[in-house]
């Protein structure tokens, strides 16, 4: 799978549409997300990251972000989230 074209921003909103789409197929949805952790290729993209992160969580669960070398395909980013299943 090819990643999205034009940098962080579309890379981030197609990770969590990803992880959106994800978690309704097994019943639960982002309201239900308890904690996330945020890689990023580059932490200087914190804040075009954050943009678009922020628009998916109206609970804003706890988070973790680190900067980190050689992440898959090349990304600029990759986000981890642990949700809840009722």
């Amino acid at each position: 799978q090819a990643l999205v074209e034009g940098g962080i921003g579309p890379e981030t909103r197609q990770t969590l549409e990803n992880i959106k789409a994800t978690l309704e197929a097994n019943g639960s949805s982002m309201d239900h997300v308890v904690k996330c952790t945020v890689f990023l290729a580059d932490i200087a993209e914190w804040a075009a990251m954050n943009e678009v992160y922020v628009t998916f969580f109206g609970n804003k669960p706890a988070r973790s972000a680190l900067g980190v070398n050689g992440l898959a395909l090349g990304a600029r980013t990759e986000i981890e989230c642990i949700a809840v299943v009722d």
